[in-house]
């Protein structure tokens, strides 16, 4: 998805097309697959040729795709990376599938792989289950005796809850911004049932709408807990009063792209200052953290405000809160009632799904997040061979020659910075595929017939592996992401960039076409993981990843002039209705696309430099590559979710990815004879790097 993050957004929703008297198709019955179909990285089929590239290069690369491609009924939004995702699963699937058969010849890893998925699979037996299986941590809710008592039973929570449970607040590792090879620990906000602060704070009527519904949202939930439809209302009202303060208190996704904003590292003694009615001994222990002195403290007017709620609401109050973020967080885990009522309003309300995915794709994506590299390990030796990794490794460091040179002959950029610009892409670490050493997975214990078990045993070892990371030095081989995850992404403080095996399928990496379209598809995801070392975020850490500013003062205001020609141009896009891009958001994926399909451009032309390059598909060789660029971004998108994205999601619109970057390109201009004053044709161009 060319992205750090899951998922694109595209604008242009597809419109229904009015069915005739014609009865709708029964769809197939779904079945596993056991191998991955075959997709070309440059479909001429997804184009429209009738569009003007000049005019709207977008609708001309993808129009064809919209046309055929409606959104699937499980889905927010569809897209070519869904479709990639989709067919992953598919594959998974048939892993999963014969592995989960009683009397498979399995390996202990593969035994626990297929002992959960069919734990997941068992309907039946989650069904006659219902409730029961949460009855333990409702009891100890229940048994709360006064509001000292709720750190031990939140770190609890949050420990079966797997890492980024954010009930209450967040807790974790990470990397010292001061010192990158160290591992220490994080406080910081969360809490909120609702996707992000601003759903809590807009007064626009589709915010005060959606408040109103999730309001609706909790008190169901909680009558499905057993409260009476008035006493869940009044728990309901007290749980928004509580999670509005705690989301005024806490900074906006803009705020929380200024690393500095969240470094505040602090003894423990310090965090109990803010924090007094909040007894984090206890807290730490139940995590077996008893020795941590030192944690940085992202948001400290989050906390203060939290030790206000905990002082203000009463007991009653806040074992309603943690009532129904037990349920909402386990829901999906549970009978089908509860799936139900978390669906409608998560997915349906929020983003316009219309139905749930099929429960083979849910457990699918549940044994990647929870045993995702033992799965990983099946999916690669399936998929991906080294012939594939030497490939996507020979264009990674092509497209970090073409950065080099860039950075070279860079007329803004004085030879101070440069120095340490070119230090810090010479460091830059390339993972490609999966890691060199697997996750081992053999303290988890897996049972057949214990589904919900399964979910919080898995996600306690993976809370307890981050924990115990705290104090010990840094593993850099470690990765974010799973093989057969469809994205990548660049990690600032690890400075490393990752291609897992899943993104280097067909359609985005195919070995059996031209280069053309590979460098503009896959070689522009590389460039844009690369450059986001370089974008307004990225450039704040030097080659360790530190957080230290390596920069000049004149070229450090170069630099944000030049991203603020950017920042401008794409303010100016609508998302959806009257929402524009919140361009200050998504800069540094503005940045990095632009900069990313560049360097694509260099490193393919010097790949092709003593070839003899022909068309074909009625498309010259330079239109070849910028509609495999384009055709990555083909998407249609539901309303609801462009509005959500548009608040939540650092991303711009698939169609201003291909379109706002077109613009700043004179390759372009050239490549399909556009003239001054057509739309794909900017005046004042914007280039970063």
């Amino acid at each position: 998805m060319k992205s750090c993050v899951l998922f694109l957004v595209c604008l242009l929703a597809l419109t229904a097309v009015a069915q005739t008297a014609a009865p709708a198709a029964t769809p197939p019955k779904e079945t596993p697959a056991r191998a991955l179909p075959y997709i070309p990285s440059l479909d001429t089929s997804a184009m429209d040729r009738s569009a003007d590239p000049c005019v709207d290069f977008y609708a001309y690369s993808c129009g064809g795709w919209q046309k055929n491609n409606p959104i699937p009924p499980d889905q927010a939004r569809w897209s070519v990376y869904g479709k990639l995702f989709n067919d992953n699963q598919r594959f998974l699937w048939g892993i999963l599938d014969d592995l989960a058969k009683p009397g498979a010849k399995r390996s202990p890893i593969q035994q626990k792989l297929g002992d959960y998925f069919a734990a997941c699979m068992d309907e039946a037996a989650i069904e006659k289950a219902g409730l029961a299986p949460l009855k333990p941590e409702l009891d100890a809710i229940a048994a709360l005796n006064s509001k000292g008592d709720l750190a031990g039973l939140l770190s609890r929570m949050q420990l079966t809850a797997g890492a980024g449970g954010s009930t209450m607040f967040g807790f974790g590792s990470n990397q010292d911004f001061g010192n990158s090879s160290q591992i220490i620990a994080y406080a910081g906000a969360g809490g909120l049932g609702l996707p992000d602060r601003d759903y809590y704070t807009k007064t626009d009527p589709k915010s005060e709408e959606l408040r109103q519904k999730y309001l609706a949202h909790v008190a169901a939930m909680l009558q499905l807990l057993g409260d009476s439809p008035d006493a869940a209302k009044n728990e309901a009202a007290a749980i928004m009063r509580m999670e509005t303060a705690l989301a005024k208190a806490s900074l906006t996704r803009v705020e929380r792209r200024d690393p500095y904003k969240l470094y505040h590292k602090m003894s423990r003694a310090e965090l109990k200052a803010l924090t007094p009615s909040f007894n984090w001994d206890n807290y730490l222990k139940a995590g077996g953290l008893d020795t941590i002195d030192v944690i940085n403290v992202s948001q400290p007017a989050f906390m203060k405000e939290l030790e206000q709620q905990i002082q203000s609401a009463s007991l009653d109050d806040w074992k309603a809160y943690l009532r129904f973020h037990l349920l909402s967080s386990n829901a999906p885990y549970l009978s089908s009632k509860f799936v139900d009522a978390d669906f409608d309003f998560y997915s349906r309300t929020l983003r316009g799904t219309q139905q749930n995915r099929p429960r083979w794709k849910r457990c699918v994506s549940l044994v990647d997040r929870q045993l995702g590299e033992a799965l990983g390990q099946e999916f690669v030796a399936r998929t991906f061979g080294p012939d594939l990794k030497a490939k996507a490794l020979l264009m990674t460091r092509q497209i970090e020659q073409a950065m080099e040179q860039d950075i070279n002959q860079l007329t803004w950029m004085g030879p101070q910075t440069k120095a340490q610009a070119l230090a810090k892409l010479h460091a830059t670490a390339n993972k490609i595929g999966y890691p060199d050493k697997w996750r081992d997975y053999s303290s988890v214990v897996i049972k057949r017939d214990d589904f919900l078990g399964n979910v919080h045993r898995a996600g306690e070892f993976e809370s307890r592996r981050q924990l115990a990371k705290i104090g010990k030095p840094l593993d850099r081989g470690e990765w974010g992401m799973t093989p057969p995850t469809v994205n990548a992404y660049y990690n600032p403080q690890m400075n490393d960039i990752n291609f897992p095996a899943g993104v280097l399928q067909p359609p985005l990496y195919d070995a059996r076409l031209d280069d053309a379209p590979n460098y503009g598809n896959t070689g522009g995801t590389i460039g844009h993981e690369l450059t986001h070392g370089f974008d307004d975020q990225g450039r704040q850490f030097d080659a360790q990843g530190n957080l230290r500013d390596w920069w000049t003062k004149e070229d450090a205001a170069e630099f944000n002039k030049r991203a603020q020609c950017i920042v401008d141009q794409y303010a100016q896009y609508v998302v959806v209705d009257d929402i524009k891009i919140n361009s200050k958001l998504t800069e540094g994926e503005d940045v990095a696309d632009l900069g990313g399909l560049i360097l694509a451009w260099m490193a393919w032309k010097e790949q092709t430099r003593d070839q003899q390059l022909t068309s074909r598909d009625g498309l010259t060789p330079e239109q070849r590559f910028f509609v495999g660029y384009a055709q990555w971004a083909c998407e249609n998108d539901r309303p609801e979710n462009q509005r959500l994205n548009a608040a939540t999601d650092p991303h711009s619109p698939g169609k201003h990815r291909v379109n706002g970057l077109v613009v700043n390109m004179p390759e372009f201009e050239k490549a399909f004879s556009c003239k001054a004053g057509q739309p794909m044709v900017r005046e004042n161009r914007c280039r970063v790097w």
